[in-house]
């Protein structure tokens, strides 16, 4: 009798984790953007977001935490209850790039379990439109021939877009100074205004600009032509090969939230990355949807982390 009991005892108490994941969600969802309003991350994450309340039947509430280049976000998911209603559209920069650069609150590793890569695509280099030039060979002449005039800007310490400049500086020969921003909305609006005058940043911001004549593109980050951007040229294919970085993003929630959770975050984002309506509108902003498994993540901002430390250890790069 005793036996039993205590067979019956161990099978509810494994069965409680998997009936909770099973009725989850009960509640709104917290989805932490690591990126101001605005945003190309504040963009993707609120299509998302819009989509995922009718697929989980709970509402899921944007909040944007852009502070310390998209860190304060991400650590805030790290140190949230394991239960799947706090996540976080995390990208490279506080998830790859920060732990090579600072201390930080978390270890991405331990306190936070991947859920899906959401999008993928290239850096624009884009200039003032004032600035007397219109490819990247003729950028480099400038700069080398008026050192110490230029400024640029970026949407964050650590992020992609200053990683990005910081090699092309180093591969190109040229100085500008880092002035940073949180997100790309001010970032943008500096270099407009030519207190800066150059930046990477992802296609969205930058499109109405560069429409609007007050900002020139010059090269992208992939390795080759972009499909969504078939226009501008790499900056591999502008003097140097090789030169490849990706901005890319994805969901996360604290480390030890249920995998039934996580598994079923997965699949309604993965199906709202199909959406016809979905693809239409990220695509004519620049965004290649991705989507994928918890691990295909996972593998991403490990390889990222392995990829960029020794070009951070080559350049001596540092948080400003």
């Amino acid at each position: 009798m005793f036996r039993r009991l205590t067979i019956a005892l161990i099978t509810l108490i494994l069965a409680a984790p998997l009936a909770a994941a099973q009725s989850w969600p009960e509640r709104p969802i917290r989805f932490l953007m690591s990126a101001p309003a605005g945003s190309s991350i504040d963009v993707l994450g609120r299509t998302i977001a819009d989509k995922l309340k009718d697929r989980l039947g709970q509402p899921v509430v944007v909040e944007n935490k852009p502070a310390a280049g998209g860190t304060v976000a991400t650590a805030e998911v790290a140190h949230s209850a394991p239960d799947g209603y706090t996540m976080v559209l995390a990208f490279n920069g506080p998830l790859s790039f920060a732990p090579l650069l600072q201390k930080l609150p978390y270890d991405v590793g331990r306190d936070l379990a991947p859920v899906i890569i959401t999008s993928s695509q290239p850096n624009v280099l884009a200039v003032n439109a004032s600035l007397p030039v219109n490819s990247v060979a003729e950028l480099v002449r400038y700069a080398k021939a008026n050192p110490g005039k230029l400024n640029y800007a970026s949407v964050g310490n650590g992020s992609s877009s200053h990683l990005n400049m910081e090699l092309f500086k180093s591969v190109a020969g040229i100085d500008a100074v880092h002035v940073p921003f949180n997100g790309s909305p001010p970032a943008v609006t500096a270099t407009i205004q030519n207190e800066t005058q150059m930046l990477f940043a992802v296609m969205q911001p930058l499109q109405p600009q560069i429409q609007a004549g007050k900002l020139r593109a010059l090269a992208v980050t992939t390795a080759k032509r972009f499909p969504l951007l078939p226009d501008l040229p790499p900056i591999a294919e502008s003097g140097y090969p090789g030169f490849e970085a990706l901005a890319w993003n994805g969901v996360l929630v604290a480390a030890n939230t249920p995998p039934a959770v996580i598994a079923r975050l997965n699949r309604e984002i993965n199906a709202v990355l199909k959406e016809p309506d979905v693809v239409q509108k990220m695509h004519a902003q620049g965004f290649d949807l991705i989507g994928g498994t918890p691990d295909d993540f996972g593998a991403l901002i490990r390889g990222e982390a392995t990829k960029w430390a020794p070009v951070i250890r080559q350049v001596g790069l540092k948080v400003d």
